[in-house]
């Protein structure tokens, strides 16, 4: 199975400062967001989000407010025809030193637990920091990076202006 790892926020949905996402109450999508992912479904791939959500742990927001956005944010996919396979969060503080904050693998290796037919070499990973293209880079597979410089002249690394980029490289 190949999957398409994606980065949640600044991704597909806006991100902000860690103390202002205490106020906001609904996810807003990304420009060419939901077309993209109706595009890569369409390309044969299955998508699954790996999203770092460490503000929770470290007091920014609750579990429960997570949950709300998430599940809005699932809503929203499913009302436009998207289905995703599954997300991955991580809740845990920068320092709590766990092995699933990205760019560590954990949130990966819980995918290829859960999905064991996922083949790594057909798959890749896309988001909007370091963090992304350092975990993909872990993991060994191609990651497409949205804005995050030219740090990274590595083979299967590709920079993207925007998320509707993506779509000719796959």
């Amino acid at each position: 199975m190949r999957v398409a790892f994606f980065d949640r926020d600044g991704t597909i949905i806006e991100d902000y400062p860690d103390h202002e996402w205490t106020g906001i109450n609904h996810p807003e999508f990304i420009d060419d967001s939901i077309n993209t992912l109706k595009e890569v479904i369409e390309k044969g791939y299955k998508i699954i989000i790996i999203t770092n959500q460490y503000i929770i742990n470290e007091g920014y927001i609750t579990i429960g407010q997570y949950h709300d956005i998430n599940n809005q944010f699932k809503s929203e996919l499913t009302r436009q025809g998207i289905e995703l396979l599954d997300v991955f969060y991580c809740p845990h503080g920068k320092d709590e030193g766990c092995t699933c904050i990205k760019p560590n693998i954990g949130m990966i290796k819980q995918a290829i637990h859960k999905y064991p037919e996922i083949n790594l070499e057909e798959s890749f990973m896309i988001g909007d920091s370091a963090v992304d293209v350092e975990l993909a880079i872990n993991m060994g597979i191609k990651s497409f990076g949205i804005g995050v410089g030219s740090n990274y002249k590595k083979e299967n690394i590709y920079q993207l202006n925007t998320i509707k980029d993506l779509i000719p490289y796959i």
